[in-house]
């Protein structure tokens, strides 16, 4: 069994798989490596034989999780690491290494299912859009605000916005202007997603006119696929991009 993670600033993101079909164990998100650890030790079977895992954490807390999995359940890990060229894709960050290993792993991904030019979109604490062309040259990106960094500056910033996340999942069952304080903030931030998106496939469509792939990934992909009928949700893209990153061999 394999154990792959994406450790994001907030969230650690996990799944075992079997190691010959690709079948998934177990899966989850966890805010902690002692979630991550009870998660794991409540799985039925559980027979990891290596371990692989992209993080955008410090150096510190990555070497401490590494410590805690491998004394554990006795496993190597292996950790990406950044690169100016690979799996066709060539690095387009004028200095390689700053470029977030959980973007390049899932431009990396996204190239790859598509065999040609793609705009990668992953919507998590943080929205990132990456452009990749047909000959696999990054041309860039952009990094905005995702939902809960939005909402929680407001609620920050604002002393009378306060609701709960039942509130705000609520709120979004429509789009039309809100009546109410968390209709108007979650319904606002949501159409600033969506704006954000329709901006990089109009560039998309200047650099490529239609002959790209969308991808999207990250938690609040789901909010922006019904404006992106043609995208290709992929949950899981930048374990795509891991395996390459890390083959078993």
């Amino acid at each position: 069994m394999i154990l792959e993670l994406d450790c994001g600033n907030s969230f650690i993101k996990w799944r075992v798989i079997t190691t010959s079909v690709r079948q998934t164990i177990g899966e989850g998100v966890v805010d902690s490596n002692a979630a991550l650890l009870e998660s794991l030790q409540a799985l039925a079977v559980l027979s990891l034989r290596y371990c692989r895992l992209v993080s955008v954490r410090t150096e510190e807390e990555t070497s401490a999780l590494i410590s805690l999995l491998e004394e554990t359940f006795t496993v190597s890990v292996a950790s990406a690491v950044p690169a100016r060229e690979m799996g066709g894709v060539r690095n387009g960050y004028e200095d390689f290494e700053r470029l977030g290993l959980d973007r390049w792993l899932a431009m990396l991904g996204g190239y790859h299912l598509a065999r040609g030019a793609c705009l990668v979109l992953d919507f998590g604490t943080a929205v990132t859009a990456d452009f990749v062309s047909g000959d696999g040259e990054h041309l860039g990106g952009f990094i905005c605000p995702g939902i809960p960094l939005m909402r929680n500056q407001l609620r920050t910033h604002t002393r009378k916005i306060r609701y709960g996340d039942l509130a705000a999942e609520r709120a979004l069952e429509s789009l039309v202007p809100g009546r109410t304080t968390v209709e108007a903030v979650e319904r606002g931030c949501s159409l600033m997603l969506r704006g954000f998106v329709l901006t990089q496939l109009d560039l998309a469509r200047s650099y490529w006119g239609a002959d790209y792939s969308v991808f999207l990934t990250g938690g609040d992909a789901d909010l922006v696929s019904g404006i992106v009928p043609e995208a290709r949700v992929v949950p899981d893209l930048v374990f795509v991009g891991l395996a390459m990153a890390c083959p078993l061999s």
